[in-house]
């Protein structure tokens, strides 16, 4: 009966693209224009950052010029797609939108990106938003993609982790050393979660990496909280071709 109503529902309400509305075969799926203008990664990345690389992919690790420049607190990296086109906008769609159906998809992106880099046991925590622009949005991005990758991957998730104890001015428009100067020291570890951190490999989940900044904040903070290890994984890379 539940199977038959389900039907009839798909009858009534055909499923959409998630991004242009069109006609799709499953649902919170992308119609074939909408999939080849979403960047997503595939092939050689960067170990530390996902940023896509020339070339073909193999066992080896291999970096790009910014990660072999600049010191990662982290020690593995993924991101699921390139901060452009289609996939620019479903990542606003999410942030700014109120599309928080489109936690589901992306989670399933973050997933296949993140597969190299998950490890047995690993704890799944997001990128922290302060109070006060978290009683603005109503909701933390990261933390939904963050929850659901974790369901997906049957690992456990800490979302108040880490919490964000200084309200740090936007990003945007910034150069590099402004942003990791914006960043120092803005995050800490929860110190109610302290215990269930210690000796735990940890991944943390953001929705846009740009310089790297936010994440080397919590990496930091993790680390000298008692994480044995840490890697990262963001919905969109900011590359330097996109």
């Amino acid at each position: 009966m539940q199977s038959g109503l389900r039907r009839g529902l798909r009858l009534l309400f055909p499923p959409q693209c998630i991004s242009c509305g069109g006609a799709v075969t499953e649902e919170f799926g992308l119609c074939p224009d909408c999939w080849r203008e979403t960047g997503f990664i595939r092939g050689l990345a960067c170990d530390k950052c996902g940023t896509p690389l020339p070339g073909d992919a193999d066992d080896r690790a291999e970096f790009c010029d910014d990660c072999l420049t600049i010191a990662r607190p982290w020690d593995r990296g993924r991101a699921a797609l390139v901060y452009r086109d289609t996939g620019r906008r479903l990542v606003l769609a999410l942030k700014h939108g109120d599309r928080l159906e489109l936690a589901r998809p992306m989670a399933g992106w973050l997933a296949a990106a993140a597969a190299p880099i998950l490890q047995a046991g690993m704890l799944v925590a997001p990128i922290p938003l302060h109070w006060r622009r978290f009683l603005k949005r109503r909701f933390n991005q990261s933390a939904l993609l963050s929850g659901a990758l974790a369901r997906l991957a049957g690992l456990d998730h800490c979302p108040d982790l880490l919490h964000r104890i200084r309200a740090t001015p936007s990003q945007e428009g910034r150069g590099r050393q402004e942003r990791f100067e914006n960043m120092a020291e803005a995050i800490r570890v929860n110190p109610a979660r302290a215990k269930a951190l210690a000796g735990r490999s940890v991944l943390i989940v953001d929705d846009v990496m740009t310089s790297g900044a936010t994440f080397a904040a919590a990496a930091d903070a993790l680390r000298a909280a008692g994480a044995s290890s840490v890697s990262i994984v963001a919905l969109a890379r900011v590359a330097k071709d996109g």
